[in-house]
């Protein structure tokens, strides 16, 4: 399934900061259920202040008793920090030197990986894409997909998990990419249909996912992870992103947690835009005009 940088969704997505519209919005799909309003996350204003708000943050969203109705709010401020970060060195530099020892890791591999994202977009659109947003499937079941495919495969559950979240935020994008990949996993129909690959329904996320596993064991992902992820996409940045990401799940499988609440983000000229569950686009729309008829998908002037 090797496929050409900036053609498929995983190269577009930069942490979730797409860069191109390469994907349209699927036909087949099942009208979106319109979630309560939530507000785009607010960054504070000092250094001191984000590190002291990550410690808080990195902790609850691994606390078994944090209320579950808590998590989507945490883990999208989790995201929206390392984004605003990753993009000021010298802001992060600052931030990461009041870390905890303990967080200080995390948080290196986290502003690594959204920048290897970021190095793979040359260009900011002007025009939001023709995508729909939908819920992903719950956690425990897609962590059920990932380990059960591990157990046929041998590919480690993390690096599933990792593909997924790169590809498509974990199930929430529904589209057809300009290449023609497809459904959670983003395969294209042609590699889905090599014997021994695809079983099953192309979009639906535990077919999906056992197929990705057997695609990186064709593509030699037994001996060499990396390899197996150049056959996925052919860019060093794109096996460096998602090993950054299977590495944080590898020494604390509980980050997952906050992995699987990050939402859909898309980085336009205009600001780093937030495209929030029931997004619904059929085609592609100028962002001044998508702002005007939704404003709370543009970031916050202000520190929170």
């Amino acid at each position: 399934m090797t496929r050409p940088a900036g053609l498929v969704l995983a190269v577009a997505l930069a942490g979730f900061s797409v860069a191109a519209g390469g994907v349209a919005c699927s036909p087949l799909s099942a009208p979106i259920a319109q979630p309560a309003p939530r507000s785009y996350p607010r960054v504070p204003g000092d250094a001191s202040a984000i590190a002291r708000r990550l410690v808080e943050l990195e902790t609850l969203l691994r606390d078994p008793v944090t209320p579950a109705a808590d998590l989507p709010d945490l883990g999208h401020q989790q995201q929206v920090i390392y984004r605003v970060l990753s993009a000021d060195r010298q802001r992060s530099a600052a931030v990461i030197q009041q870390l905890p020892s303990r967080w200080r890791s995390v948080a290196e591999r986290h502003l690594a990986a959204r920048r290897a994202f970021l190095a793979m977009s040359k260009r900011r659109p002007t025009r939001v894409p023709a995508w729909r947003i939908i819920p992903p499937e719950p956690l425990p079941q897609l962590l059920s997909h990932y380990r059960k495919a591990e157990a046929a495969t041998g590919i480690d559950w993390e690096v599933l998990a990792a593909v997924n979240l790169v590809e498509t935020g974990m199930g929430r994008i529904d589209g057809v990419s300009v290449a023609n990949a497809q459904g959670p996993m983003q395969f294209l129909p042609t590699t889905w249909a090599e014997a021994g690959i695809g079983k099953g329904d192309i979009r639906n996320p535990h077919d999906a996912i056992q197929a990705a596993a057997r695609y990186l064991v064709r593509r030699g992902g037994l001996k060499s992870i990396r390899r197996g992820l150049w056959g996925y996409n052919n860019s060093d940045l794109y096996g460096e992103a998602v090993l950054l990401y299977v590495s944080l799940l590898k020494d604390d499988p509980q980050a997952i947690v906050g992995l699987y609440h990050w939402e859909i983000h898309y980085n336009a000229q205009q600001g780093d835009l937030w495209l929030p569950v029931g997004y619904e686009q059929l085609q592609p729309l100028p962002v001044e005009r998508y702002l005007q008829l939704n404003p709370r998908s543009a970031p916050p002037r202000t520190p929170g």
